[in-house]
């Protein structure tokens, strides 16, 4: 089963906002999709409680007896969304499940940052060789100096940019009522749904 994580061990990079996406898009190609929320705000559990019945289904854990979580049984694909301060022990224990690993980072000196520490401890990291990890450019705006710096920083790295999602209040929106953009009609996020078919794509070749 492959597992994706999405993890940045800075706060507010748009980790849950890339892993629902995610989810959905996967939903929307038929596959059993689970949803994992390690982060304490629980912001992609939420997320879930308002998708609507209607739509492609993506679970949640199942909890097993001594508290554990598993994927519910028939599970095809699981998506992994992180918290902030991501390292050490729960860092080597999301490494030892994972097949791919997306970095969300905005353009900003902040995160590049701490981006740039986090990419070093993964190549450290003795299961760095099992996994293939890229990077996606969050809220970039075409045209701006920050966007050159990022392309910049991203060059210097060891994973692919695989993507550049724009700034845009359609997240926002459809977050507030459970939806991604796979479950309006295309035409209302065309934009967004071109940004991502270097990352769909990236995906489906793996």
């Amino acid at each position: 089963m492959p597992v994706i994580a999405v993890a940045n061990p800075k706060g507010g990079v748009g980790k849950s906002t890339l892993a629902t996406n995610l989810a959905g898009w996967l939903a929307r190609q038929g596959h059993a999709v689970m949803l994992g929320d390690l982060d304490r705000q629980q912001s992609s559990c939420q997320w879930r409680a308002l998708r609507p019945p209607q739509l492609p289904p993506i679970a949640g854990w199942e909890l097993r007896e001594g508290g554990l979580v598993r994927p519910p049984k028939g599970t095809t694909h699981a998506v992994i969304d992180t918290p902030a301060g991501l390292h050490g022990k729960k860092l080597d224990a999301l490494l030892r499940i994972v097949d791919r690993l997306l970095v969300p980072l905005q353009p900003s000196l902040f995160d590049i940052q701490a981006t740039h520490a986090f990419m070093q401890a993964l190549r450290e990291h003795p299961r760095a060789e099992r996994i293939d990890v890229a990077l996606v450019g969050m809220r970039v705006k075409d045209h701006t100096i920050a966007r050159e710096r990022l392309e910049e920083f991203a060059a210097t790295l060891q994973a692919p940019m695989v993507a550049m999602l724009r700034d845009t209040q359609n997240y926002v929106h459809l977050a507030a009522h459970g939806l991604t953009l796979w479950d309006v009609a295309p035409g209302r996020v065309e934009r967004d749904l071109a940004q991502w078919a270097p990352l769909t794509d990236w995906l489906s070749r793996q």
